[in-house]
């Protein structure tokens, strides 16, 4: 019985979860940043009283592509960061941080 009430909520297409968490593992370095850059930019709009319809005119872009950007899941190229720089008035620290080496 139990069973059988189980099987009726059951999805009839498969679940993506193992693709997903796997791209996630293999892109966390730039997905980080994309996040970090979105959080940034939600902030300053905020200060600014920009929403994300003028952000897009701003930037010469859709709204649908400025909601992409700041779910922060984007990978970015730096025109469109120069581009979102520029309609927002701001700049994003990059700072360096060495990565240790191992020598074999």
């Amino acid at each position: 019985m139990a069973k059988k009430r189980l099987e009726d909520f059951t999805s009839a297409t498969p679940s993506k979860w193992r693709e997903n968490a796997i791209y996630r593992l293999e892109n966390s370095r730039w997905l980080r940043r994309s996040q970090k850059i979105a959080m940034e930019m939600l902030d300053r709009m905020e200060e600014l009283g920009v929403n994300q319809k003028e952000l897009a005119q701003r930037m010469g872009c859709s709204p649908q592509y400025v909601s992409k950007i700041l779910k922060g899941k984007e990978n970015l190229s730096l025109e469109t960061i120069s581009k979102i720089e520029d309609a927002l008035d701001m700049e994003f620290q990059a700072i360096p941080i060495p990565v240790p080496v191992t020598i074999l």
